[in-house]
C-alpha cells in the first residue's frame, strides 16, 4: 500500500512524497511556484526596453550630427559665394574698363 502526503514550503513550492511499501522505495516530487519564470520575464522585459532606450538615443544623435554638418557645409558654401563676390567686386575695381 501507498502512502502519499503533500507539503506546501512557505516560499511556495510544494513537494509530493509517495511512500510505497514494496521495496521501501519513496518518490519525491517537487514543483515550483513559478516565481522564477515570473522574474525572468520582468528582466528580459526591462533588458529590451534599455536597448530600445540606447538605440533611440543613438539615432536621435545621428540625426543631431547630421543636421550640424549640413549648416556648417551650408556656411561654408555661403561664405565662399561672398568671397568670390568680394574678389569680382575687387577686380572690378582695379580694372574699371572691363
Amino acid at each position: 500500500m501507498a502512502t502519499e502526503r503533500v507539503t506546501q514550503h512557505p516560499d511556495g513550492t510544494t513537494e509530493r512524497v509517495v511512500d510505497r511499501d514494496s521495496g521501501g522505495t519513496t518518490y519525491v516530487e517537487r514543483g515550483g511556484s513559478g516565481v522564477g519564470g515570473v522574474i525572468i520575464g520582468i528582466a528580459v522585459l526591462a533588458l529590451v526596453a534599455i536597448v530600445a532606450f540606447f538605440l533611440l538615443s543613438a539615432n536621435r544623435q545621428e540625426a543631431i550630427r547630421t543636421d550640424a554638418v549640413t549648416s556648417a557645409a551650408s556656411s561654408v558654401a555661403d561664405s565662399a559665394a561672398g568671397a568670390a563676390d568680394a574678389v569680382g567686386d575687387a577686380a572690378n575695381a582695379v580694372n574699371p574698363s572691363k
